[in-house]
Order: C-alpha cells, then structure tokens, then sequence
C-alpha cells in the first residue's frame, strides 16, 4: 500500500494555504496611500485697540468735613441729611447771643477810642498834648479797631456754612448740642460725587512695556486728551458714561510693585458712589498692524512656550515659536512669530508634524481675525 500520492497532495494544500495567509499578511501591513487634510485660516494685519481690565474703587471728587469755629449750642440743623447742598448754604446755627453781645461792646469801646484819637490829632499840632500821648491813642483806636474785626468774625461763624457743593452726610450733632472750635468729630462731611474719581492700580511691568511701545511707533496714543477709560460695574453691566485717565502716581507701591491710576467720569445721575468695587477698561492705545491668531491654533511645546503650525508655499508643514502677549476674546495677539498672510493651521494639528506635505482647505472651526474683531 503506497501513501506518497496522499501525502504529496496534502502537502501541496498546506502549502497553498500558507502563501495565500502570508500574502494576506503583506497586504494587511502596508499603510493606507493619502496626504492629510488640515483646516487653516490666513492671517491678516488689521486695527486694534489694546486695552487693559484693571480692578478699582470710586472715591468722591471733593471732601469737606463739616467743623465749627466757634464755641456753642446748636440751635437749628437747616439741611436734610443725604441731601444735596450749595457752597455757602447755611447748615447749622449756633447760639449767637454772646458773640453778639461781645460784637456790640467792642463796637462801643471803638468810637471812644477813635473819638479820642481824632480828638488828640487837632491837639497835637497845637502842643495841647504830648506826641506820646497822641500816639497812644492811636494804638488804642487801631486796637479797638482789630477786636471789632474779631468779634464780628467770630459772630459770622455762628451761622455753619457748606464749603463746597455736594451731598451731604448723616450730621453727627443735633439741636442742644454743645460743639467747640477745633473739635475731633466733624459735625458732617460733604462729599462731591459729579464728576467722581476712579483709582485703579497697574503693575510696573505693564507700564514700561507700553511706554517702550509707544516710544518704538508699535504702539499709537489713544488720544490727546488721554486714555479713554470705560467701566464695568459690580452687576456686570457697563457704566453709560465714559471716563478719562487724569493722573499717575509718582512713586511704586513698595509691596505690590504697582503704581495707582486715577480716572475721572461724569457722574449726573449719582450712580457711582464713594466706595464701589468697579472694574475699568484702559484703553491705552492702538496698535494699527496687529495679529490676531486664533487660540484653537495655539500650543505649547515642552517648556510651555506658544507655538504654532503653519503651511507654506509649498503646503509642507512648519513650526513657529511665537511671542503671545495676552488674549483678546477667543484670539492671542501676538508680537512676534506670525506674520501676515500665514497660513495657520487649526483643524487636523493632531494628524500632522512639521515637514509634512498636507492638503489645505479653509477652517471651519474658527472666525476670520476680522469677524471675530466685530
């Protein structure tokens, strides 16, 4: 019994089946054929005004505290508390009756005085009296003189007088009080709230990197009158009036390395009072050759500096390291790194690495730097 034909046959079987297994291997290993598509959006220059978001307080424009001049009892509060008041608008009263009196009396000792002083002028020419004596009573009528001055002074401030216009505050004294000239407790203070102040603090930082800009032209002046200042209230919503930067303080805050910038607005209807948390936007000024890159095509490589991928001319793929100052929105503005009419990768950064060939087709992930800057 012969078993090579079988045996033969089995092996060419087996044989088949092992090329027709490593033939479906091979073609199982081989890379799918394709160059990747990637979503970009061309860069232009435009227009921006660069602005910083600082935190602050709103303080009165002008303070007066309320104090008397003279000794006394109130007699009458004249005004309204949280009211407001002119400049001379008579506030309290205090007894006057002493002063009054003192008034009359120096008045009386005045004209004896200068009776006497023109009395003794004719007499001195004829020798009648002596120059001493002449003298004298020309002291004592310039004398007299000054404590009538006095003492109608002193009579006038019984009547309590407004400073300056404001609101005024709550009064600390009421009739039948006793109150002292030079006293510790003001009897009220007025505050004037139109316009109000604003101050806000900026680190030192930021004040020398805009100076250098505006000194390099990469920067412009907002205007000539200032900065344009723009707030933003506790609620979110945005303050009706706009406001100017009026003075920067010479000398740095030791402990925080900021220096305070104060802001003036108009504040007609009273909305801002002394004390408010607001948050100002500075407009500092304006940069007419910006680039605004969106942040979807914005990475970071290994130690955390801003990259970014671009296509070329020949739509082979590059990295660039940029200089992202801060965001703008859902943008970077970036000083260095990218430049006008760069082809910025933001769709498909995950299939792709620097030198290769890819396919470009506009972005449909982000807005155009001009949309998004509307």
């Amino acid at each position: 019994m012969s078993f090579k034909p079988a045996f033969s046959a089995l092996f060419a079987a087996v044989a088949v089946t092992t090329l027709l297994l490593s033939g479906c291997d091979k073609h199982a290993e081989q890379p799918a054929v394709g160059t990747p598509k990637v979503g970009v959006i061309t860069l232009r220059p435009q227009r921006f005004a660069q602005t910083s978001e600082l935190p602050g307080r709103t303080s009165a424009y002008r303070i007066a505290e309320v104090r008397p001049q003279v000794n006394g009892i109130i007699l009458k509060r004249l005004f309204t508390e949280g009211s407001e008041v002119k400049a001379g608008q008579q506030l309290y009263q205090i007894d006057p009756a002493t002063y009054q009196a003192t008034f009359q009396s120096t008045q009386a000792a005045l004209k004896s005085t200068q009776a006497l002083a023109e009395r003794y002028k004719d007499l001195v020419k004829d020798q009648a009296v002596s120059k001493q004596e002449y003298d004298e009573a020309q002291a004592n009528f310039l004398r007299d003189q000054a404590a009538v001055d006095a003492a109608r002074i002193n009579l006038r401030y019984t009547k309590v007088l407004a400073p300056i216009s404001g609101r005024i505050g709550r009064s600390s004294v009421s009739e039948g009080a006793l109150v002292n000239s030079g006293q510790a407790d003001a009897m009220s203070t007025i505050q004037q709230l139109d316009p109000i102040y604003v101050d806000v603090t900026q680190s030192t930082k930021d004040i020398l990197r805009l100076r250098k800009e505006l000194t390099s032209g990469n920067l412009q002046k907002a205007g000539a009158h200032g900065a344009k200042v723009k707030l933003t209230l506790e609620d979110g919503s945005l303050y009706g009036h706009e406001g100017t930067l009026e003075f920067s303080e010479v000398s740095v805050d030791a402990g925080t390395g900021s220096v305070v910038l104060r802001a003036v607005f108009p504040n007609p209807e009273h909305e801002l009072l002394p004390g408010m948390f607001v948050h100002a936007q500075l407009l500092q000024g304006v940069k007419e050759q910006a680039i605004l890159a969106p942040q979807q095509g914005i990475t970071r490589n290994v130690r955390g500096e801003p990259t970014a991928l671009v296509v070329n001319a020949d739509n082979v793929v590059e990295r660039r390291e940029l200089k992202a100052e801060h965001t703008v929105g859902d943008m970077w503005l970036v000083s260095s790194g990218l430049n006008s009419g760069d082809r910025l990768i933001t769709e498909g950064l995950q299939y792709v690495h620097p030198g290769d060939k890819v396919e470009v087709k506009a972005a449909s992930n982000v807005k155009t730097p001009e949309a998004a800057a509307r």
